[in-house]
């Protein structure tokens, strides 16, 4: 199927504004950099930024083994995980009819604990480079005891539903003789010159997962 099917879990009130194709929820999902994974641990509901990465109709996620995210999301239970970007500041005539520009995913499913080794260090190596492409291969390479200490969780797409907003603002027709100020304020996000830590070794470029990022920049 090219949609995620509709239910009661990730149905969008405003139709207008929901997609649940594959494609689009795959590129809001791959454009992003943090997500936002909510779990219940002990009774309480938990939301933590993350980097993540997907493969297919799988979101992985890393951390620490002995972090609350990996102990809690490892027993297999229901996780939310949520992509947003904003795009804009829509500012109305008038308070009530002001918003933003985004472009945003909830998806739900069960987590699991990753185990096979090949498996874990694919997830590793797609999250490393959505920091910055290609950083994997110019690291050292990751130690065994650094990766039995790291914890990696994965989450099947089980229900997905994006939600977008583009245009300007969309006020009352009585407000538009008002000598006030509407339209759109653009956002994006960009990249700052690279700042070293003062301890490079003699004869360190920059490397080409850095440029990539500034390159970036223009788009």
């Amino acid at each position: 199927m090219d949609t995620y099917a509709k239910s009661k879990l990730n149905k969008v009130r405003l139709n207008k504004r929901a997609e649940y194709d594959r494609k689009t929820v795959h590129k809001i999902i791959d454009d992003g950099l943090v997500a936002h994974v909510g779990f219940v641990d002990q009774d309480w509901p938990i939301v933590v930024p993350m980097i993540y990465a997907r493969i297919d109709e799988t979101l992985y996620l890393h951390g620490a083994k002995a972090a609350r995210f990996a102990k809690a999301m490892g027993k297999g239970i229901q996780t939310c995980i949520t992509v947003t970007h904003l795009d804009g500041l829509v500012l109305a005539r008038s308070a009530f009819h002001s918003s933003v520009n985004y472009r945003s995913v909830v998806v739900h499913g069960h987590a699991k604990p990753v185990t096979d080794k090949d498996e874990k260090i694919e997830a590793l190596t797609l999250v490393t480079d959505r920091i910055a492409p290609g950083r994997w291969d110019e690291a050292r390479e990751m130690t065994d005891k650094e990766l039995r200490s790291t914890g990696v969780i994965s989450v099947p797409i089980e229900h997905a539903a994006a939600k977008v907003r583009t245009g300007g603002p969309i006020d009352d027709e009585e407000d538009y003789d008002l000598p006030i100020w509407g339209g759109v304020v653009p956002m994006r996000q960009v990249f700052d010159p690279p700042e070293d830590d003062g301890r490079l070794a003699p004869g360190t470029q920059l490397p080409e997962s850095i440029k990539k990022l500034l390159a970036g920049n223009s788009g």
